[in-house]
């Protein structure tokens, strides 16, 4: 069985922007290099002022809670020292992320985005060996394009792929086949990785992220279709390598 390499995406902070990629390199157990590098703790996070390692995605500004954060978005620059953000609603703002200036800038231009009666957006925060990730293994998204196209028939519209935020996107194979794949090993360009887990939505997936505003239910879609919340699944990269769009995609 083979597809093909579409669509390469990361999301430098957590819930803030998403970035399209030519090319990436993997590594062995690792994220997608400056996939959700940073995230903006609120001020209800448990964890106070820095995160100790892993903590759950309650503890973050995020799209579920804010759905106008799903229209930013981002281009890392400087090898990752600086990010450019850009929304509909927004000035473009770039910011150094690892700096207090950096931080400070981005709660100010996020404040207007960001619902009031949520606990307010209180700082960019980040653990270079801890991916601020929604679980703590360090899995890469891999989402399928028959699947989208599928389930957007059944919607009777065409779905964004960054409704979703995966990583790496193919085509070329079977609707929702990829849920058939669980621990099985899959080989992309010249990376290998094995397929772990389905990946549960959430209601961030109703939002259009170029408007920023719920505009279909697809969790509940999801549950009267196929009796499940799941839209793609995650893998962790066993052998590294870079990957670029166009690549063969192969399962063994």
């Amino acid at each position: 069985m083979t597809g093909q390499l579409t669509d390469i995406i990361r999301h430098p902070i957590k819930s803030i922007g998403w970035e399209e990629l030519a090319s990436a390199v993997l590594t062995a157990g690792a994220v997608l290099p400056f996939d959700r590098r940073w995230a903006v703790s609120h001020e209800a996070a448990e964890f106070g002022t820095v995160p100790t390692g892993w903590h759950a995605k309650r503890n973050f500004v995020r799209g579920v809670a804010g759905p106008e954060l799903m229209a930013v978005r981002a281009c890392l620059l400087e090898g990752g020292n600086r990010i450019r953000l850009t929304h509909p609603r927004r000035p473009e703002i770039e910011i150094a992320p690892d700096t207090s200036e950096g931080s400070a800038a981005l709660i100010e231009w996020l404040a207007p985005v960001w619902p009031q009666t949520r606990p307010a957006a209180a700082q960019l925060v980040s653990r270079p060996e801890q991916a601020m990730t929604d679980v703590p293994d360090p899995f890469v998204a891999i989402l399928s394009h028959a699947s989208r196209r599928a389930f957007g028939q059944r919607l009777g519209k065409d779905l964004s792929i960054h409704r979703f935020r995966g990583n790496l996107w193919i085509d070329g194979f079977a609707p929702w086949e990829e849920f058939d794949w669980m621990g099985r090993e899959i080989r992309i360009g010249s990376a290998r990785l094995r397929i772990e887990e389905p990946i549960t939505r959430c209601n961030a997936t109703k939002v259009n992220p170029e408007t920023g505003k719920p505009d279909t239910d697809t969790l509940g879609a999801l549950e009267a279709a196929y009796g499940h919340r799941n839209f793609g699944v995650y893998a962790t990269v066993l052998d590294g390598g870079e990957v670029q769009r166009g690549d063969r995609v192969e399962l063994p």
